[in-house]
């Protein structure tokens, strides 16, 4: 949902009008305005507005952080070297975005910085798509995260149980793969393990 942030107040009551809505754009003060119970993000200008996860959405974005966690978070199991968050609140630019999951390789955030919001972009962000994120998650969001150099992109689709793997090329994604059902597949980056994708869909 688009929520309009642009007002003013004239002889005590508030006042909209498309001229302010051309000239004044969102801001982070917007954003911290917010509902608790929904996710804002500040995306060309505008400030957007979203319920929190659904319980397949949370649960599928829950449940790929569990298993990237140990070995490319921790090193059990695997290579390490990630930061791995959940829901980080990004500030690229004049944009403000919050993906279901964002990793940043070590060598490039030695230690999570003491803030409220990142300004380094993640090596690899991941969205969960529901049918009321789809447009904005593949449309907006992406160029966002193609602008801002973020080398890999997934799209996880609980209700249809498929996976898209994304990687820049240049200033725009390609498709490496697309794994559907209950498959073992390594996708990069986080190829260095098998994952199980019934683990992702699972109830």
């Amino acid at each position: 949902m688009t929520v309009d942030p642009w007002r003013r107040r004239e002889n005590g009551r508030r006042w909209w009008g498309m001229a302010e809505r051309a000239r004044i754009p969102a801001t982070y003060d917007d954003v911290l305005r917010a509902p608790p119970d929904q996710v804002a993000e500040l995306i060309d200008g505008q400030l957007e507005l979203q319920p929190r996860p659904a319980s397949l959405h949370a649960a599928a974005a829950s449940a790929l952080g569990e298993e990237l966690g140990p070995p490319f978070k921790r090193g059990r199991g695997g290579p390490g070297g990630w930061v791995l968050l959940d829901e980080p609140e990004l500030h690229l630019a004049d944009d403000i975005v919050v993906p279901d999951l964002g990793g940043w390789l070590r060598e490039r955030m030695p230690e999570i910085p003491d803030a409220a919001y990142f300004e380094l972009s993640p090596d690899w962000a991941c969205e969960v798509l529901s049918p009321s994120t789809y447009a904005k998650d593949r449309g907006r969001k992406r160029a966002i995260y193609a602008r801002h150099q973020v080398r890999h992109l997934w799209f996880l689709e609980p209700r249809a149980r498929v996976l898209e793997v994304l990687r820049l090329e240049g200033d725009v994604y390609g498709i490496v793969a697309v794994f559907e059902g209950d498959e073992r597949v390594r996708a990069e980056p986080f190829d260095a393990i098998e994952l199980d994708l019934s683990v992702l869909w699972a109830r």
